[in-house]
């Protein structure tokens, strides 16, 4: 016999999703110099006459979005818009100026090419050290070494140092890296589909697929509104830091190609 205080769902009724993550009222500013200086040395004397002007640039303005659990959601903006910042600040790299996230960060992989390589390291090298950066733990990456390689295509060149790679080659075995891992309850993607030639993109392509079909929440970023619209159930439009459109992939995309051929 059901409780009085919690009714039971009547038959064929749903249950109310339960949200991954919960952006609310977020605004992030960042202060930046109104006339650059050219050079260390103009920077410090401009310093020491008091002579440096900054203006506050609001990269998000009164941000407010929830992500159910299992959604797929693409976000899409023009360069500089704050999709980056958006999701830099859901998986806790980036503290927002104003407003919270709700997300259980534990459960959380922010996957993003180049950074946290050395050029002066050989390939090997710098799997461990990037691999270090994202988290995994030195026995995991021993365990997984032969496959980042493979994946990567770098048979051969793992003892070169990476100032001596192309940038092809920089972001295949970034691409291997970052993804190696089972797929997270929440994974975020920050445009991690354009790295390589056309055989090799078709390769990320696919372990991507697998990634999102996996379980997961997935939130991406990619300026190719066919990505979003093949993969993505959602789609949110961040323009200029303010939210322009959220909903069916197709609508927000074409709304969104509208804007840039105006």
């Amino acid at each position: 016999m059901p409780s009085e205080n919690k009714p039971a769902i009547a038959q064929g009724q749903k249950s109310k999703p339960e949200p991954a993550i919960v952006v609310s009222h977020v605004s992030m500013l960042f202060k930046r110099a109104k006339d650059e200086a050219t050079s260390v040395k103009e920077l410090l004397v401009r310093a020491v006459r008091g002579q440096n002007h900054y203006e506050m640039f609001k990269a998000l303005d009164d941000i407010n979005l929830t992500i159910q659990k299992g959604e797929v959601v693409g976000i899409i903006g023009t360069n500089g818009s704050g999709k980056s910042t958006l999701l830099k600040i859901i998986s806790g790299a980036l503290i927002p100026t104003r407003g919270k996230v709700l997300v259980d960060r534990k459960s959380v992989q922010l996957l993003t090419l180049g950074t946290g390589f050395d050029p002066e390291l050989t390939g090997r090298e710098n799997v461990y050290l990037n691999g270090a950066i994202i988290g995994y733990p030195k026995s995991f990456i021993d365990q997984k070494y032969r496959a980042i390689v493979q994946f990567a295509e770098l048979e051969g060149f793992m003892e070169e140092k990476v100032r001596n790679y192309s940038s092809g080659m920089v972001s295949r075995l970034g691409f291997a890296i970052a993804t190696i891992r089972d797929t997270p309850e929440i994974l975020i993607l920050d445009e991690v589909l354009s790295v390589g030639d056309m055989f090799f993109r078709q390769k990320s392509e696919a372990r991507i697929r697998e990634m999102i079909h996996g379980g997961s929440t997935v939130l991406m970023v990619s300026h190719s509104t066919s990505v979003i619209q093949a993969n993505c159930s959602r789609a949110v439009w961040i323009e200029k830091g303010r939210l322009r459109a959220d909903g069916n992939p197709k609508e927000v995309c074409r709304a969104y190609e509208t804007l840039k051929e105006m």
